[in-house]
């Protein structure tokens, strides 16, 4: 793991989270992409389960037992997170984090809620490059007739975000297709979510979750669609073995005490302790090498 700083130059301020600045993408693809399309930061913001409840005497009156347990525990695991991101913050020192993996509603979920715990923006990459291609369906059309000019666009916006710190950055299977991606991910810490392809599909067909434009996709039928998501996330797999760390959904459940089953009990926020876990560890092992690499 390489971690390469930002300048604090570039680096957004957390002391008004609500605070947009603009990028230049400077994006060209056969004039389709604008010259200079302006691409304005996201708020930083929670899901919906990551608010805490606090049991007040309403509550109490109005819920059933099982329904304020369920609220007090989700409130002791938002406390959690936030105190675990409070003690990595000095070690992490602004470094961006980058979330690699087929999108779901996992990745994107934990990636607002860790966003939020350390106070750093929150970035969906694809989302950013069809904001620059003047939505979804022109970036679909772009796709079609000039392929290598939309993989170029995508390493344009890594290149940009890479060089900024205090980002987390939900990065687009683009992001592990090529060695110059790859390359940029490594100035901050990148980890691989790894959900269950057939979990995705099934977010997939209630339109929970969208793929990108160049991932969606053209068959509609579950078979069909768990077909090429395996394909594609056959096509992603060296570049998710590259990551830092690997948080498994599948993993997180068997240490929560869940079976194969009841893999959906797991939330956003279980993830999302487990990559701060991760995250924590890696900064160590950074830590212990400068050290060692200090003079006597």
């Amino acid at each position: 793991m390489e971690i390469i700083q930002a300048s604090s130059t570039s680096s957004p301020s957390l002391i008004h989270p609500p605070l947009r600045r603009s990028i230049s993408t400077g994006i060209h693809l056969n004039s389709r992409f604008p010259p200079y399309s302006s691409i304005l930061f996201l708020k930083p913001k929670l899901s919906q389960r990551a608010v805490a409840a606090v049991p007040t005497r309403a509550v109490l009156e109005n819920s059933t037992s099982d329904s304020v347990a369920t609220k007090v525990v989700e409130r002791d695991l938002s406390l959690a997170i936030k105190n675990r991101a409070l003690e990595i913050s000095s070690d992490l020192k602004g470094t961006s984090i980058f979330l690699v993996g087929i999108n779901s509603s996992y990745k994107s979920g934990l990636g607002q809620i860790l966003a939020d715990a350390l106070r750093y923006y929150y970035f969906d990459s694809d989302g950013l490059v069809e904001e620059a291609a003047g939505g979804k369906l022109n970036a679909i059309s772009i796709i079609e007739s000039d392929e290598d000019g939309y993989l170029a666009s995508e390493t344009e916006v890594l290149k940009q975000l890479s060089s900024m710190g205090r980002l987390v950055v939900c990065a687009g299977n683009g992001a592990v297709k090529s060695a110059t991606n790859l390359a940029l991910l490594r100035h901050g810490v990148s980890i691989w979510i790894d959900v269950p392809l057939d979990m995705v599909a099934k977010e997939l067909e209630d339109d929970k979750i969208q793929l990108s434009a160049s991932d969606t996709p053209i068959c509609k039928s579950s078979s069909e669609i768990l077909d090429q998501l395996a394909a594609l996330y056959n096509s992603g797999l060296n570049g998710y073995s590259t990551a830092d760390a690997t948080i498994s959904l599948q993993k997180v459940a068997s240490q929560l005490g869940y079976g194969y089953d009841e893999l959906d009990a797991v939330t956003a926020e279980d993830m999302c302790m487990e990559v701060l876990k991760e995250i924590e560890k890696l900064m160590r092992v950074k830590k212990m090498m400068e050290e060692a690499a200090r003079p006597f």
